[in-house]
Formats: structure tokens, sequence, C-alpha cells
């Protein structure tokens, strides 16, 4: 009975998740393909200043570019039915493949950097909330303030200016130096400037929300009973306030994993990072339709997935939703 029930409350979500990524498939290709730019560019190079009417008409029949939209985008859906999306324009290889050579270094530094945003900004959060209005609080408060208000590409800029070129401590581009692909050490020294970009940039949105839930924690009535018994200010913070604040937490940063995945891909563009960032950047560049395509979807499927899942969390954890919920099954 509670697996039919959990069967009956997933296929609304499946059903919203499938009709927006064939929805999304549609407004990518259509917008792609409108977009000013020569898809031949891409996969002829410089030969296509070189070629006759004649030539320029057959290259395009080749493609399958002279069809009408709504045929171009039958067939290529046909195809992607069975797995087949197409080769590269630019890189001539299949799409799914050269995919799969860049989205392990893109989970390595939006994983770990997720991770290291969850975390930092959850310690932030408490410790600002713990030393509240005290002097600590007030220079983290004015610090994260300025460091939020900074973009992705010119904080990039700024730490390849100072470690790269004139400290020349860390690289300033690429997941690993030539020869050195199976080197941990040095992929890890590769990772410092981007992941270091990719939490600044985010960590006090996220620290900031959770101080400010804290201190309304921290007026609840419960806090005055806890500290009429002698509890402190930090294991009441810990361990009781922080208890009620991860729910919501946890739901939040559900919902922030587009916004990361957003700033990685800016950041992998800016330092030349190999991952699903500078194939993105390439394909909208050299109108590489096929990995455009792929990329938009693949983007657009974790953008919509992680909103659902934020969903899921709000119910299963924030016990207000509960009753509601179960309501709506009885009916």
């Amino acid at each position: 009975m509670k697996v039919r029930r959990f069967f009956l409350r997933l296929l609304p979500r499946l059903g919203i998740f499938v009709l927006s990524v064939l929805l999304l498939s549609v407004l990518t290709f259509y917008i792609s393909r409108l977009a000013p730019g020569d898809p031949l560019v891409s996969y002829y190079g410089d030969r296509v200043e070189k070629m006759s009417p004649a030539e320029r008409e057959w290259a395009e029949d080749k493609l399958g570019l002279n069809d009408p939209l709504p045929t171009q985008y039958a067939r290529w859906f046909s195809r992607a039915l069975h797995g087949d999306f197409g080769i590269s324009y630019k890189y001539k290889i299949d799409v799914l493949e050269l995919i799969g050579d860049r989205i392990g270094n893109t989970l390595l530094l939006g994983g770990l950097g997720f991770v290291l945003l969850f975390v930092l900004a959850l310690l932030l959060g408490a410790l600002c909330a713990w030393k509240e209005d005290r002097p600590l609080d007030r220079i983290l408060c004015k610090l994260g303030t300025v460091t939020s208000c900074i973009p992705e590409f010119w904080l990039s800029l700024m730490l390849i200016l100072l470690f790269s070129v004139t400290l020349r401590w860390l690289p300033s581009s690429g997941a690993y130096s030539v020869g050195h692909a199976d080197d941990i050490g040095d992929r890890i020294v590769h990772l410092i400037l981007p992941m270091s970009v990719v939490v600044l940039s985010h960590l006090w949105y996220y620290a900031y929300l959770v101080r400010n839930r804290l201190v309304e924690e921290l007026r609840a009535d419960y806090v005055l009973l806890a500290r009429s018994e002698g509890m402190g200010r930090a294991h009441i913070v810990l361990r009781q306030c922080l208890r009620n604040v991860l729910p919501s937490y946890l739901s939040l940063m559900a919902i922030s994993v587009p916004h990361v995945m957003g700033g990685t891909y800016i950041v992998e563009a800016v330092f030349s990072y190999p991952g699903l960032g500078t194939l993105s950047y390439e394909s909208a560049r050299y109108k590489d339709y096929n990995l455009l395509m792929v990329l938009c979807l693949l983007s657009g499927a974790v953008v919509i997935a992680c909103s659902l899942l934020a969903q899921a969390l709000n119910a299963r954890l924030d016990p207000r939703l509960r009753p509601a919920e179960r309501e709506v099954t009885s009916k």
C-alpha cells in the first residue's frame, strides 16, 4: 500500500518533468536555429568562405539545414528517442562521447564546490548568529555583503592576476598539466582557484539566510526556556536552533543547485577548464546545434529535477506540510 501511494505521488512529478524537458527541447531547437550565425563555419571552418553557392547548398543539405524547422525538429527528436544525438559540428565526434569526456570535470568542480558551500555557509551562518551584533558578526556581514556583489568572472580574473600572474603560485587554466592527467595532486592544484570562485561567489548569500533564520529561532519561546535552564548560547544554536533550520536549509540548497551550476559554467569558461561550461560556451559561439541541444537539455533537466526535489523535501521535512499532504492523499 505504501509503495503504491509512493508511486501515485511520484507520477505527477514525473509527468511534469517529462513535459518540461519536451517543451525545453522545442524552445532550444527553434531559438538556436533563429539566432544569428553560420553553423557551416563550425563544421567546415574557413573553407566556407571559398565555397560556391552550389557547394554551400550541398553542404547545408548534408547537414539537413535546408529543411523546414518542424521537419528538422521531428528528425532530431526521432533520432534522440533512439539515443542518437548526432555529432558535434566543431569536434567531429559523437555528442554523447564528447560530453562523457568532460562531465567528470564539471561534476568534480561543481560537486565539491557545492559540498563546501553547503558546509561553510551553515557554519558561517551559525557563527554569525552565535555572535549576533558583536564585532565579529558585523565584520563578517560587511565582508560578506561586499564579496556577494562581485561577479564570478571579475573575481576569477582578479585571482588569476594575483596568484597566477603576480605570485605564480597556482595555474591559471586547465584541469591538469600536460602529461599529468592521472596526477591527483596536480588536479587538486588546478582546482584551487576555480573552486574558490565557485564557493566565494555564493557563500555569503546562503550563510546570511542561515544567520537570519537562526536569529529568528533565538527569539522563540523554547530558547528562553533553555536559557532559564542554564544552557549556553552556543549549545542552543548548534543543538536546538540548527535542528529546526536544517529542513528549510536542505530544500533551499536543492533549489540552489542550478544557481551554483550556472556559476560553475561561468568559472569554467574564464579558467578554460575543460567541462560542460566551456562546451556550452563553444557550442553557442560556433552554432554547434547538436551539442548545444544536449547541453541545454541536460542543464534544464537538472534545474527541473532540483525544483521538484525541493518540493518533495519541503513536504517530507517540514512537519507543517504533512497534515495537508495526508488530507490530499486521502481525498
